[in-house]
């Protein structure tokens, strides 16, 4: 009995001391070092072009005052009716996109400034087509003026809204009548000679736009006129000439052009020709319109018929060249 408690007491004494030391050498033991963390993963791109984060916020943080030239200011847009915050109509009008609504998606370009084909910048050198370039435009300005842009002569020579209109300045030089002209004469060369001539429409003095005529917009009419017919968008200012007439002068009734040039003419009124050529373009059947006028008839000259030639020729007689309403004005003479 006292040698199996013996052997009891020995094989208890055994275990602690064998649980002992593993618990020692555990605790001795260098901790298991910490699993490596993951690597951070690199910022990527939606493919599909997100919207940038905050908007026009972001857009400022690098488009401010140091981006400017001396054409163009970022804080321009902010002076027009596009950054109207009231406007609901507006790019920057409650829920819209702000300057993204213009620009398209800048989520990449935001990322990467360099990424600028990502954008529509509206600019002339953009590898967006024209038609594509004018979206954003015409997805708002449509009806009215508009309605016949793809009829319209600039937009079968792929102008874009911006090579005219200037969005980020105050005030747009093409929607001021004085300012006008010097958009539209940067194409149309021959009409910026026109003007300069000794007799001509008063646009050069600021008294007329070329938009008081013609619609820049697209028409219906030739050369994109605001009226259907040429007369109709001259009586617009000459509304004397008008009508209707007792006696009238069938080339005033039909067009004004056979005898006036549009926009300027080295000869008084505007005219094609000077009288008595230009009369005798159809009166040349008999009697004195008929007869070829010369240098002869001018003072000093061997020939007659000097009231043929100077001041007013044939108007010296015939006054009422556009019409009368004289019982006697048969021959346009009161």
């Amino acid at each position: 009995m006292k040698t199996r408690s013996a052997i009891l007491a020995l094989l208890a004494s055994v275990a602690l001391a064998w649980s002992g030391g593993a618990a020692a050498q555990a605790a001795s033991a260098p901790a298991p070092a910490p699993a490596a963390s993951a690597p951070a993963k690199a910022k990527k791109v939606n493919p599909n072009l997100p919207y940038s984060e905050k908007g026009a916020d972001t857009c400022l943080g690098c488009h401010d005052e140091e981006a400017d030239s001396l054409t163009f200011t970022t804080a321009g847009v902010f002076k027009t009716r596009h950054a109207h915050r009231g406007d609901a109509r507006g790019p920057f009008g409650p829920g819209k996109l702000q300057c993204e609504a213009c620009h398209g998606p800048a989520g990449r370009h935001a990322a990467d400034g360099k990424e600028i084909d990502t954008i529509n910048s509206l600019k002339a050198n953009s590898k967006l087509p024209v038609e594509k370039r004018n979206e954003p435009c015409l997805d708002c300005h449509q009806g009215n003026a508009r309605t016949a842009w793809h009829a319209g002569a600039h937009d079968r020579e792929r102008l874009a809204c911006t090579d005219c209109h200037r969005l980020h300045v105050e005030r747009d030089a093409v929607l001021a009548k004085t300012s006008e002209p010097e958009v539209c004469l940067r194409c149309h060369n021959k009409q910026r000679a026109d003007f300069q001539k000794a007799s001509s429409h008063p646009v050069r003095h600021g008294r007329m736009g070329c938009s008081d005529c013609h619609s820049a917009h697209g028409s219906a009419s030739a050369s994109t006129l605001n009226k259907p017919t040429v007369n109709q968008t001259c009586y617009s200012c000459h509304a004397d000439k008008r009508g209707p007439l007792l006696w009238e002068h069938a080339p005033v009734a039909e067009d004004c052009t056979l005898c006036h040039s549009s926009h300027g003419s080295v000869r008084a009124a505007l005219l094609t020709k000077s009288p008595p050529l230009l009369c005798q373009q159809c009166h040349s059947v008999a009697g004195h319109p008929a007869v070829a006028r010369t240098g002869a008839a001018l003072p000093g000259g061997a020939g007659g018929g000097q009231i043929f030639l100077l001041a007013g020729s044939c108007t010296n007689c015939h006054s009422q060249v556009h019409g009368s309403n004289h019982p006697a004005g048969a021959k346009l003479m009161r």
